[in-house]
């Protein structure tokens, strides 16, 4: 015993000498984590995928949806009806989406995994360009480098937008190239990681492609041949170039539904109370230019009223009452106050009042309003997963409204203008379901193609329902469609950027506020001076436009 009893003092002295000569580096490690510098690729793929997907979504179904007038809220409504921001608009989310991204790309590198590079350099072109797209100038050549410690990483300075989009286009081609191989030439692809494609190279470099030509026409007004050039440089060689040409390979993500982290947003089966679709209402913008082209995809997004009003000027004074599901008023009981009394779809004007549910006569104003005299969306968005309810980063439809606007410039895109409208129209029909009436409503007055730039960019205006980050993006290079702000909106017009945050203001202030000096003040910066929603960025800076 006593022999046994020391070896085991033995062995126990020889592990604790061991264990004190480790490095507290090595023996701090989490037991229930994985260290960045083992990580497998594919464990990090989906968190870069997802919450990105996400946070377009949320931009394109909540308050930019409010600036291009798709919808509007009857309550807490000032940030999606009125341009209210707060002058402060954080893009640390983003700029977190990358900061995986970019360790998701370093471990494919230090892999050799080549499918997962490509997949890590199509999603850092897609989130740095939807930054620059939103704020302008941002932190790029410099960005997510704050562990290396020194000052300039820290504080990173902003690169200017145009170095940002050449950036952008540059990864892109890179990616493209990345994702040239077929499936069985790569290594650890795991299918059920890639909530896009699936793990499918293919569908890949088409996005990549696709968005190449998304980011080429951003800058056309500013880089008309730069811009010219990359699009035909695409569209002439598709075996080398193919892109997005059909709904089965839009990048888009579905929501599973299970709990609020991965549902559909603002739905009412997690938000049991059902107010945050409550408050979302369509806006007369949309449904009034849909009514007028009868567009089926109305009512896949909308709900019919639930009791329209009906004004008869021969009802006797004191009349208001409900009858066989209609409202009836008579001329007193409605007064000076204007009322839709469409039957069957009513939007919310834009930016309409600061009591916003007072609309249409509600006779249950306030924040709690359930207003039955305005149309609610479809009861699809009520639910938190379904066929219909995907993120919707790029599709077919908008890549042939990119293809229309080129020809009808004059590029050389292997096809008219009349003929990539015609395409784009069908493909978001089709992808609403209601791809059976294309043959009547591309004939309609309004639809059938007119040449001209207002028609395309419209219809595409349409067709981004719940992906509206890129609607504001053309709004603001074309001034189409002619959106006019309402009354009660914080200026009397659209703005054109996001504000840079209050935290970057004052802790990287002189890079901020070399920023923001190339900024153009414009009449409707007012106050915010440089820092303003309303202050013009290179890209749209001297050309006018989009007011």
């Amino acid at each position: 015993m006593k022999n046994l009893n020391r070896t085991i003092f033995s062995l126990l002295a020889l592990a604790m000498i061991a264990f004190s000569c480790k490095d507290l580096s090595e023996i701090n490690e989490n037991p229930n984590g994985v260290a960045p510098e083992t990580v497998n690729p594919n464990l990090i793929m989906p968190t870069v995928l997802t919450t990105a997907a996400k946070l377009y979504t949320n931009l394109g179904y909540q308050d930019i949806a409010g600036v291009v007038q798709h919808t509007q809220k009857d309550a807490w409504a000032s940030s999606h009806n009125d341009y209210d921001w707060g002058g402060s608009q954080s893009w640390n989310d983003y700029y977190g989406v990358l900061r995986n991204n970019d360790l998701f790309y370093q471990r494919a590198v230090e892999n050799n995994f080549e499918f997962h590079q490509g997949v890590a350099l199509v999603m850092k072109s897609f989130m740095f360009g939807l930054i620059t797209d939103l704020w302008g100038d941002a932190p790029y050549t410099y960005a997510l480098k704050g562990e290396a410690g020194a000052v300039e990483d820290i504080l990173p300075a902003y690169d200017d937008q145009e170095v940002i989009y050449k950036g952008v286009i540059a990864d892109l081609e890179t990616a493209a190239t990345l994702l040239s191989k077929s499936k069985s030439e790569y290594q650890g692809i795991v299918d059920e990681v890639d909530v896009y494609y699936a793990g499918d190279p293919t569908k890949w470099r088409k996005m990549a492609n696709s968005l190449l030509l998304r980011y080429y026409l951003r800058i056309s007004t500013k880089l008309p041949e730069l811009s010219k050039a990359g699009i035909e440089k695409i569209m002439s060689d598709p075996a080398k170039y193919p892109i997005i040409t059909s709904m089965a390979d839009d990048a888009t993500m579905s929501y599973p539904g299970n709990n609020s982290d991965d549902s559909w947003p603002a739905n009412a089966v997690i938000d049991a109370s059902g107010s945050n679709y409550r408050r979302i209402k369509m806006c007369a913008t949309l449904v009034e230019k849909m009514q007028m082209l009868d567009d089926p995809r109305l009512g896949i997004w909308a709900s019919k009223v639930e009791i329209p009003l009906v004004y008869d000027p021969t009802l006797p004074d004191g009349t208001d009452e409900i009858i066989d599901g209609k409202r009836y008023l008579s001329t007193d009981m409605v007064g000076s106050t204007d009322i839709d009394t469409d039957p069957e779809y009513v939007g919310m004007p834009p930016s309409y009042s600061a009591l916003p549910s007072i609309y249409n006569l509600n006779p249950t104003p306030g924040q709690t309003s359930r207003n039955p005299h305005v149309s609610f969306l479809n009861e699809r968005y009520m639910e938190a997963s379904g066929d219909l309810l995907k993120s919707r980063l790029i599709s077919a439809a908008e890549v042939n409204f990119i293809l229309a606007e080129a020809a009808l410039k004059g590029w050389s895109v292997g096809g008219t203008a009349k003929t990539y409208y015609e395409a784009g129209v069908k493909a978001s029909l089709s992808t609403w379901t209601v791809g059976g009436d294309y043959a009547t409503y591309i004939a309609g007055d309004g639809v059938a193609f007119d040449n001209t730039l207002e028609q395309i960019i419209e219809q595409k205006w349409i067709a981004s329902w719940t992906a509206a980050t890129e609607a504001w993006f053309d709004y603001r290079r074309t001034g189409i469609p002619n959106l006019k702000a309402g009354p009660a909106a914080k200026r009397d017009a659209l703005p054109v950027r996001f504000y840079y945050m209050v935290d970057e203001l004052s802790i990287n202030a002189a890079n901020a506020a070399a920023a923001m000096s190339k900024l153009e003040i414009t009449s409707f910066s007012q106050a915010d001076q440089q820092n303003s929603a309303w202050s013009k960025q290179w890209l749209v800076k001297g050309t006018n436009l989009p007011w």
